[in-house]
């Protein structure tokens, strides 16, 4: 039972993990802080969500000025699953009116 099998170098994206490993999250920035909002196995679901979630802000804006908060920007990137806080959890979309921001 002799078999012959080529063993070729990795390379590329396989030497920073496996393709598993790499999830797409929706980033909230206020100022200089970041925390990432949800995580998506494709970037259209992330995308579909940051939609989502700049369409929330829009509808409180006038709350948000009156109020003098903060508006949150949101931006999708990829990043590895080992990338993520241990206790993450995700963010409401309009979780930082509540103070869940920080």
């Amino acid at each position: 039972m002799s078999e012959v099998v080529s063993l070729r170098p990795a390379q590329g994206p396989s030497l920073r993990g496996s393709p598993e490993d790499k999830i797409w999250a929706v980033i909230a920035s206020v100022g200089k802080t970041s925390r990432i909002a949800n995580i998506y196995a494709s970037r259209d679901a992330a995308l579909a969500d940051r939609s989502w979630r700049e369409q929330q802000v829009r509808a409180y804006a006038t709350f948000l000025r009156s109020s003098q908060q903060p508006v949150p920007h949101y931006s999708v990137a990829p990043i590895r699953r080992a990338d993520l806080p241990r206790k993450w959890s995700p963010l409401p979309a309009l979780g930082f009116l509540r103070g869940e921001f920080a």
